[in-house]
């Protein structure tokens, strides 16, 4: 049998050989305080959310939601500071054929009610996200498993209806948060956890305040007496209140006020490159959107190039109609670039039989810094092939429940994913498929590779996969921005900084300390 515990190793037949290239990740050399102190408050500021948030892990989409949520809960495994997977409520997983795997739970953890962690409540907040009855965002995810049951009081097995190589990957979802289950089985899902926080207060899209649990099982984590989650999404006005010392750190920083920024001795600033990317998503199956050839005129009507240099100020890098990035495993550098070409729009919109078109994009300030100066240089880009991109300024609150995957071309981000196939299977064949994209090949392709556990024929499944995303697929994807967040000098994290998500793969409260 294939082991694998706190020391993440390759199997015989390398069926998880996908992981190391985690570590390849690249970051920016940061200063860092070698040990963590406790004590003090942390005021942090984030910029996805709204007052319709709520605690429920299946609905979770902002970074106010799972930021908050990882302050609250566990997961069975999680990708760490170092970007490497490692096991959380789980010490250890194994397989003989990546169809049946078996968790170990961690012996004497608690939730906050004092509870003991017991194979009955990750079977229950599983199962959430399981059935037809489910609405999670995270389904898909768990399409193959037939079968999650308990094997005695510490280890919990699931059967899956075909081998998935990238199984331990997938359960480090922000969704699949482990939560208290009572003797009738219904879960709590009022905030109580295991994590190294107890919720004080909850006010979706306003403020919400955690007290340390002092009882936490994690070592060295969860140092902050207080944490505030404060939901700003005007990055400037996050800025200023940075600066100003009203917060301790900011999720996502104004490019404009980088060099201002740089020379305030009481302010660090970070860029983590990785796999965040935002997508311009036209919904396929409606007009124009559903003719090929008038995704394909969007397409060449960005030049990603400009965008990177102007918008982002060189913090990113220029991406290719698909979500795999550069530092991620299984991404094909061979395949060819797509490049700004008005003449090419051009073909593609006479090819759909048209001689312009005049379409609105909605974006919003919340979904990352810059995202409404992307879509005004966009408007700009395609003016010269005929098409006319309307920009269409929309409210953060409410973004993600009124605008995004309601509107026919609207503005998305996403966060990295650790393994092509979770956001393959989240985001184009799944309930969160936000572009309708639909496509027997890519489905078949994607089952394929989750089962194949020779290494080099999935690469060559993944690099079709990702082919077919750029020359059918419903997104215009045109960078993999960097992380841009910032913090006061006086807060502190360890040497190595996750870049799945902001801040610390949005674990910065329970990894971070005042120095």
């Amino acid at each position: 049998m294939t082991k694998f515990g706190s020391s993440l190793q390759i199997g015989r037949r390398g069926f998880l050989a996908g992981s190391v290239a985690l570590a390849g990740l690249s970051q920016m050399p940061r200063a860092a305080q070698a040990q963590p102190q406790r004590g003090g408050t942390f005021r942090l500021s984030v910029n996805q959310g709204g007052t319709s948030d709520t605690l429920n892990p299946a609905e979770a989409s902002g970074s106010q939601q799972i930021m908050v949520g990882w302050a609250l809960r566990n997961n069975l495994t999680e990708i760490g500071s170092d970007n490497k997977l490692k096991p959380e409520l789980a010490i250890s997983w194994s397989s003989d054929d990546a169809q049946t795997w078996v968790f170990k739970l961690r012996q004497g953890v608690t939730f906050h009610n004092g509870k003991s962690l017991a194979p009955e409540d990750v079977i229950a907040s599983l199962n959430l996200h399981r059935g037809e009855e489910s609405t999670s965002g995270a389904k898909s995810l768990l399409a193959g498993v037939e079968n999650i049951t308990a094997d005695g009081s510490d280890t919990v097995v699931f059967s899956l209806s075909a081998p998935n190589a990238d199984f331990p990957f997938i359960l480090s979802d922000y969704h699949f948060q482990i939560m208290p289950v009572s003797a009738d089985g219904a879960l709590d899902m009022s905030g109580t956890g295991t994590g190294g926080y107890v919720l004080d207060s909850w006010k979706p899209g306003v403020k919400t305040v955690l007290k340390r649990n002092p009882d936490y099982w994690k070592e060295g984590a969860a140092n902050f007496d207080t944490v505030e989650v404060l939901l700003i999404s005007d990055s400037g006005a996050a800025t200023t209140a940075l600066v100003t010392g009203e917060i301790d750190a900011v999720q996502s920083a104004e490019y404009k006020t980088l060099g201002l920024l740089g020379r305030d001795k009481n302010v660090e600033i970070e860029s983590i490159s990785g796999g965040f990317h935002p997508t311009f998503a036209m919904q396929s199956t409606q007009a124009p959107f559903q003719d090929n050839n008038v995704r394909l005129a969007l397409k060449y009507g960005v030049d990603r190039e400009a965008l990177v240099k102007q918008v982002l100020r060189g913090h990113g890098t220029v991406a290719n109609d698909h979500p795999v990035a550069p530092s991620m495993p299984f991404h094909d550098a061979s395949i060819e670039q797509r490049a700004y070409d008005p003449d090419k729009a051009k073909f593609h919109l006479k090819e759909a039989g048209l001689d312009s078109l005049s379409v609105a994009l909605s974006v919003s300030d919340s979904l990352f810094a810059g995202a409404v100066d992307a879509v005004t240089l966009y408007r700009e880009h395609a003016a010269p092939a005929g098409l006319d991109v309307q920009v269409v300024r929309e409210p953060g609150d409410g973004y993600w429940s009124d605008v995004w995957m309601k509107k026919p071309f609207f503005t998305s981000s996403w966060g990295a994913r650790p393994v092509p196939d979770m956001i393959f299977a989240t985001a184009y064949t799944g309930d969160w498929n936000e572009s309708q994209f639909s496509n027997e090949t890519f489905s078949q392709l994607m089952l394929a590779a989750r089962s194949e556990l020779d290494e080099g024929k999935r690469a060559q499944m993944y690099s079709d996969m990702q082919v077919l995303l750029r020359d059918e697929g419903g997104s215009v994807i045109p960078f993999f921005r960097n992380f841009v967040y910032a913090r006061r000098a006086d807060v502190a994290h360890g040497e190595d900084v996750a870049s799945n998500w902001a801040l610390d793969g949005y674990k910065a409260i329970e990894r971070w300390w005042k120095a």
